[in-house]
């Protein structure tokens, strides 16, 4: 019996022996394993802030490309060598204080820093996508040609235009004209003549009246249609001499105010025409919208607000900033399911091409009032100006 309890003992260890082995190296194990996945996490982690810091540098980079492809684009887009030399004071001077400036001016306020008051639809696009298509024009009074003065008098008005600017396109021309304030309630009769040269016999010919009736003490801004009269300027250039203003009172005093005296400045006369123009419809897509806190890698918009005061950029009147908007990220192959063609390209030719990028698939235009080269007001559309959609292509 002794031997046999000897035996079974002996099992008993043997048996039991590698179970109490391993069991006292399992935490000694584990801690091995563990040791093992941590520099693997710190690794995972590091990579990670690695990568959005390269993100977030490219998206920088991409920013600053934006804003410099946007000063040459609106140049060019224009058709403007350089940016007109028009200061701050220079705009508080020429910039009438009269109605239709001052709608402009609130709509954009209505819209904010859009810069879209009156644009088009969201699905519309201009014919040009390369140039500007002006919408309104706003010509201030110049002093006429020596050929229609005597004694270097009147001192106004001639209004100059573009060639560009076709008489069928013409919807409205209003010239506008600013009265001083009656000594009491009168009738006053505001007269358009076309100027001449003396050497023809007669130096004007009235083209235009308008009777109005004001009230003692008040000061208005008063328009009368002159589309006839522009239209005739634009197809026969040489008929243009300009235009001489009165608006005479009851006792004969004339109201209108054609040359500035201190304190008067910004109501000097001038023309406003608006011109026809007429978009054309695309196709909508689909696309990712980002902010700048993002952690999406693939293609997106993210949003940019470009401030033409930043730039220098005071001859432009509205609006002072828009928000312009930019595409960046990464463009996989995968993501080029909707560009078949571009897909099969690039899977032909793997080395001839550095493969889809992020870029703008829809873009809007912004609608502008600014001063050109010539110290005319003008107000159009800026076509492709507004990153809407983005995508990989």
């Amino acid at each position: 019996m002794h031997l046999a309890q000897v035996v079974i003992s002996l099992g008993f260890v043997v048996a039991f022996a590698p179970i109490a082995r391993t069991d006292t190296g399992a935490p000694e194990h584990q801690q091995q394993q563990q040791h093992q996945q941590q520099p693997t996490a710190v690794t995972e982690e590091r990579e990670a802030q690695c990568s959005a810091a390269s993100a977030c540098a490219f998206r920088q980079h991409s920013k600053q490309l934006r804003l410099q492809a946007i000063k040459s684009q609106i140049l060019s887009k224009l058709r403007l060598k350089h940016a007109p030399n028009v200061s701050r004071d220079v705009v508080k001077q020429l910039l009438p204080k009269a109605p239709p400036v001052q709608q402009l001016l609130d709509l954009y306020d209505v819209v904010g820093d859009d810069g879209k008051p009156g644009a088009a639809l969201p699905d519309e696009e201009e014919d040009d996508e390369e140039h500007a298509t002006t919408e309104t024009v706003m010509s201030m009074a110049a002093e006429p040609n020596p050929d229609v003065q005597v004694d270097q008098k009147p001192k106004c008005c001639f209004f100059s235009f573009s060639p560009k600017i076709q008489a069928s396109r013409i919807v409205r021309a209003q010239l506008w004209v600013h009265l001083r304030p009656a000594d009491e309630a009168t009738t006053v009769f505001l007269q358009i003549s076309r100027l001449m040269p003396i050497k023809d016999g007669r130096r004007h010919v009235r083209i235009r009246s308008l009777k109005i009736d004001v009230d003692a003490g008040v000061k208005s801004w008063q328009s009368i249609d002159v589309k006839q009269v522009l239209v005739v300027w634009l197809r026969q250039p040489e008929t243009n001499w300009g235009i001489e203003i009165k608006a005479f009172d009851s006792k004969s005093n004339d109201l209108a105010i054609t040359s500035a005296e201190p304190g008067e400045e910004g109501l000097l006369p001038f023309l406003e025409v608006k011109i026809s123009d007429v978009p054309k419809r695309t196709k909508r897509e689909s696309g990712l919208d980002c902010d700048e806190n993002s952690s999406e890698s693939r293609c997106c918009r993210y949003p940019l607000t470009v401030d033409f005061e930043d730039f220098g950029w005071d001859w432009i009147i509205a609006p002072k900033r828009y928000k312009a908007n930019y595409c960046s990220g990464e463009c996989d192959y995968v993501h080029l399911q909707k560009y078949p063609h571009t897909h099969l390209v690039n899977k032909a030719n793997p080395r001839g091409t550095a493969g889809p990028c992020c870029t703008p698939t829809k873009m809007s235009p912004i609608n502008m009032l600014y001063f050109n080269g010539k110290e005319q007001i003008i107000y159009g559309k800026i076509p492709s100006m507004v990153v809407d959609r983005c995508g990989c292509s």
